[in-house]
């Protein structure tokens, strides 16, 4: 494993890759790493993420209380989201928070990312619901959010942004990358007339494509495997995925994690 200096450089550099993609402006979004479960690495707040460098970075405990900062350097606001995002998810140890510009519209719109458009998002981003609105900075927008984080690896932050987070670092920026080229095809495909979906069959064969890989994170093709097949499709599928429009509101990707959740406990 690096040691911290090596992650702060690498937060740095990952803070200049979503400067240098337009993901965030000015001193806009927060990046964080786990370094146990109580010492974590964040940017610091008021700060552009494009022009970091390692002294930036601050250190908090699970509670987001300081405890190491440099200068003037303190935590990011949104370091709450952050927490609880580890608290509910044990394999995350990297969270990347940004506002990708056809996500964000994404966000701004109400409209979830859940149409299997292209076997990449399928497989390694599966869908993308939003949290509804929350102030930033309060426990209002972990509370939104917590609900989908067992259920999936990315959320889109109604009228706000995009939050991401994966096994490391790395992996979690990947996943706001394929959030917004995956946003950007699909805003571009409506352009052209509407995209033509995947059909049920074709994700399912993605689903467990992705299986054999051994993928990690949350996905569709995880709850189909513990439904035993009977999900349909998860949220690509007739569980929620598709409706006349080719989307889904946030109400409904709420009642399939319920009716998912229900169906788990109801076989244990």
């Amino acid at each position: 494993m690096a040691n911290e200096f090596e992650i702060k450089k690498q937060i740095c550099e990952i803070g200049k890759r979503i400067y240098d993609r337009g993901m965030v402006a000015a001193n806009d979004g927060n990046i964080s790493v786990k370094l146990s479960d109580n010492e974590f690495l964040c940017t610091p707040t008021g700060v552009s993420k494009g022009f970091m460098t390692p002294e930036y970075i601050c250190k908090v405990d699970k509670d987001g209380n300081v405890l190491q900062a440099n200068g003037n350097f303190k935590p990011s606001s949104e370091i709450k989201m952050h927490m609880r995002v580890y608290k509910c998810r044990p394999d995350v140890n990297s969270v990347v928070h940004a506002h990708p510009t056809f996500a964000t519209a994404f966000a701004i719109a109400g409209i979830p990312l859940t149409a299997p458009i292209m076997p990449e998002a399928v497989i390694a981003l599966g869908c993308v619901p939003i949290a509804e609105y929350g102030t930033p900075s309060t426990m209002e927008i972990p509370d939104a959010v917590e609900k989908y984080l067992p259920y999936y690896d990315a959320v889109l932050l109604e009228n706000h942004g995009a939050l991401s987070y994966s096994v490391d670092l790395l992996s979690a920026y990947h996943k706001m990358e394929s959030l917004e080229f995956y946003a950007e095809l699909l805003y571009k495909a409506r352009q052209l007339g509407g995209p033509k979906e995947l059909s049920q069959e074709q994700v399912q064969r993605l689903y467990e494509i992705r299986r054999k890989f051994g993928l990690p994170g949350k996905h569709p093709a995880n709850l189909c495997a513990e439904l035993g097949g009977k999900c349909n499709g998860g949220c690509h599928g007739n569980c929620g995925g598709k409706t006349q429009s080719g989307t889904v509101s946030g109400a409904d990707v709420e009642k399939i994690v319920a009716e998912v959740t229900k169906r788990i406990l109801s076989q244990q």
